[in-house]
């Protein structure tokens, strides 16, 4: 039997530790912004952490995850429309400011979509083997940021 924390079954627990990063990311943005860091600085860590974390985590939704409910589904058409307007802010390079603001709304938001109403639905028609191969899939996604040295996030103070 598989262990169960907070009514979601082990085997979606990749997908919330990916999330994880995702909040933990925001919470960078939003220090740096608080510290007053450089804009282009926090903008090459977002960009750093989309090539090597969002644009693989998005392709395994969009490949294994969000086929379960069909991509014709209301849930799956707003998490596609998200991805888009993610990617439109990533790809901005004037008033890095605003759009660093706007980049840390929309993940947090996103997250929480996809946690309370996506992978909901996800669990109520997926079945053991999709969800088997969900697991599969994200546990081949690891996230490492050791390789990253500017911790703009990291105050002076602390």
């Amino acid at each position: 039997m598989k262990k169960q924390i907070k009514n979601q079954p082990i085997v979606l627990m990749p997908l919330i530790d990916e999330h994880n990063e995702v909040i933990l990311l925001c919470e960078r943005i939003r220090e740096g912004l608080r510290n007053k860091t450089e804009t282009k600085r926090i903008k090459k860590y977002i960009d750093w952490f989309k090539t090597n974390y969002l644009d693989p985590h998005f392709e395994i939704e969009k490949k294994y995850i969000f086929p379960i409910l069909g991509i014709s589904n209301v849930r799956v058409k707003r998490a596609l429309a998200n991805h888009r307007r993610l990617n439109r802010l990533f790809e901005e390079t004037s008033e890095l400011n605003t759009v660093l603001n706007k980049i840390e709304e929309e993940l947090s938001s996103y997250i929480g979509f996809e946690e309370r109403v996506l992978y909901n639905e996800i669990r109520t028609v997926a079945s053991p083997q999709q969800m088997e191969e969900i697991e599969k899939r994200h546990q081949q996604l690891k996230f490492i940021d050791d390789d990253w040295k500017d911790r703009f996030w990291v105050s002076s103070t602390d």
